[in-house]
């Protein structure tokens, strides 16, 4: 089971290649692909701002296929002040709209889909990157 990071939405907004062959082998394996409030709210405010109706309409397609994720119980936010602590306590702190992505990731079980290498620093998120990854 997958959750999308905004960048690897973005990348199957461009029909990125890579992106869609594993859409599809998760969608062939039956394997359930998510994405959360934040990405929908990451993604909306970037294409209002400059008024992009055209990429609206895709994304607004494409966001039917998945399954949306709310910050909608306190053991998100519980879980988020953990890793927020954690990383601040190194000097390794990431933006808040990730460390929320990353909380629901693990709450869930979920693989995090991304092309933003900060969320390696966060101990036991298990993570892919559909963009660069090879297989």
């Amino acid at each position: 089971m997958y959750l999308l990071d905004t960048n690897i939405i973005s990348a199957r907004m461009q029909n990125h290649e890579k992106v869609e062959a594993k859409l599809e082998d998760a969608a062939d394996a039956e394997e359930p692909v998510f994405m959360s409030g934040i990405n929908h709210y990451e993604i909306k405010r970037g294409l209002l701002a400059v008024n992009a109706t055209r990429k609206m309409k895709i994304y607004d397609a494409i966001r039917q296929d998945f399954q949306m994720l709310f910050l909608d119980n306190e053991e998100v936010f519980e879980k988020a002040a953990e890793i927020h602590t954690d990383l601040k306590q190194r000097g390794e702190l990431i933006q808040d709209a990730d460390i929320f992505i990353a909380a629901m990731a693990l709450l869930q079980n979920l693989i995090l889909v991304t092309n933003d290498s900060h969320f390696q620093r966060i101990s036991s998120l298990t993570t892919e990157n559909w963009i660069t990854d090879s297989n």
